[in-house]
């Protein structure tokens, strides 16, 4: 039929479109917005005084401080997603094999961290972890490993150390 419906993926998710690993955007890019945000608080400080409009004078205060806190959790990335893979792999204590990492936020000002998720490089992963990680200054600020209680032998892969056999 002609006119028939196909699903397709979407073309970030096609993978024959790869064309290189993906690069977390620097969280500093909230000067971008922030100096938006100062322009148009100008803009409306400058009405109120041409109209005396309470209006304007309360937006150019908002806008203020709202590019108050744009610029003041506009953190520069320092560590990118390739170092923290590394620092997780050297924290861990066990050759990594597959692992992911997430970019989360922390405290009012929205510092950067890096949360990855390690499995050991074995076949099926005997071990896993979890890094947590500064993105601004590198430092590791926990982690936690743990024999891996999945079991992986309905795939076919074997027993894994915490499988017990009846």
């Amino acid at each position: 039929m002609a006119d028939e419906h196909r699903d397709e993926l979407p073309e970030d998710l096609d993978i024959t479109a790869y064309v290189g690993p993906y690069v977390f955007p620097n969280v500093n890019r909230r000067r971008i917005p922030a100096v938006m945000y100062a322009v148009l608080a100008v803009a409306c400080f400058v009405g109120w005084l041409m109209s005396s409009n309470g209006g304007l004078l309360a937006a150019a205060v908002i806008l203020a401080l709202v590019t108050a806190y744009h610029l003041w959790t506009a953190w520069d990335l320092e560590v990118d997603q390739t170092e923290a893979l590394s620092v997780a792999s050297r924290t861990v204590g066990f050759p990594v094999g597959h692992a992911s990492a997430q970019l989360a936020w922390r405290g009012l000002r929205s510092r950067p961290v890096w949360r990855i998720l390690v499995y050991s490089a074995d076949v099926p992963p005997t071990m896993r972890g979890l890094v947590e990680l500064d993105a601004v200054d590198g430092t590791v600020m926990g982690e936690y490993t743990e024999p891996n209680p999945e079991d992986w032998s309905q795939y076919g892969l074997g027993e894994t150390a915490t499988s017990t056999d009846g």
